[in-house]
């Protein structure tokens, strides 16, 4: 794969976050729900339980037409991770608590076995709960997002040097202007939606979200290197990518082998790639999404 294109990809996750970092703070405080202050959930339809994440700075709100698509027959579960959109921040970690409390939410509510969504930051939270709790989770479905972000430019990466590039990002977003990036979030959202009406939607939550954890969550992300990890997941995994706005830099099946690489100590993982879906494939190409899911929950 060309440098530039490496290159490209491993930037647009700083980039956004970098974007979202320009957005003003929200002020921490205790969530609605104390037994998982990482978290809010909205809950919806009756049946066997789907729980969707969304994204970095995004609302569950994001899942809108997912759970209007799934949940006739299902009870959907849609998570807002604290600190995003408008939910009050916690202290101390969040990708961690996030993941702890998911796995209690399913105990408590005695789930057996629910299928999880996840986009991009979702989706490694995905990853991480059915990985670290192997037996809570059913299917297992990753909207475009790696085990391994820091790994896309360097397959070879070594955990300190991993540490050390989520280091330098965090100091380049806390030493960032918060006027300088308003036109950087614009162009960072339209590489990854194509819609304006959607485009819009996602500034918007981003400017509801706490600078802090923004900044720190895309940090613990990229710290982290989750490709053997994945052995240990027992869920049927899918995993939908997508490549449309890099085009410029490599070819559909250069991507494909890309994320096929990551994920390759998954079993039973099936992977792909959307024609000309961006990231926020849920909103550029809905019913391509809805036909791989649905294929793969029959």
């Amino acid at each position: 794969m060309q440098r530039s294109l490496v290159q490209r990809i491993a930037t647009i996750a700083a980039s956004l976050a970098l974007a979202y970092a320009a957005a003003p703070a929200v002020a921490a405080g205790s969530a609605a729900a104390s037994t998982h202050p990482a978290f809010k959930v909205e809950v919806t339809g009756k049946g066997a339980p789907v729980i969707l994440i969304p994204g970095l700075a995004s609302s569950g709100e994001v899942w809108d037409g997912t759970v209007a698509h799934y949940c006739g027959n299902r009870q959907c579960h849609v998570v807002t991770l604290a600190g995003f959109a408008g939910v009050p921040a916690i202290e101390g970690p969040l990708l961690p608590a996030v993941e702890q409390q998911l796995s209690d939410y399913i105990a408590a509510n005695k789930f057996d076995h629910p299928i999880v969504i996840g986009h991009s930051l979702g989706g490694f939270l995905g990853m991480k709960l059915a990985a670290d709790h192997p037996d809570q989770v059913g299917r297992l479905i990753i909207v475009d997002t790696l085990p391994a972000l820091a790994a896309i430019q360097m397959p070879s990466i070594t955990a300190p040097q991993m540490k050390e590039m989520a280091a330098n990002m965090r100091a380049r977003m806390e030493s960032m202007d918060p006027e300088s990036y308003r036109a950087n979030q614009l162009k960072t959202l339209r590489t990854m939606i194509t819609k304006q009406e959607d485009i819009d939607r996602a500034t918007g939550w981003g400017k509801l979200s706490d600078h802090t954890t923004v900044i720190n969550a895309m940090t613990e992300m990229m710290s982290e290197d989750l490709r053997g990890e994945v052995s240990r997941i027992k869920s049927p995994t899918l995993v939908l990518g997508a490549w449309y706005a890099y085009k410029d830099y490599g070819t559909k099946p250069m991507f494909e082998q890309m994320y096929k690489s990551q994920y390759q100590q998954l079993p039973n993982v099936k992977v792909e790639l959307a024609d000309t879906a961006r990231h926020f494939i849920m909103y550029d190409d809905p019913a391509w999404m809805y036909d791989r899911i649905d294929n793969f929950l029959k």
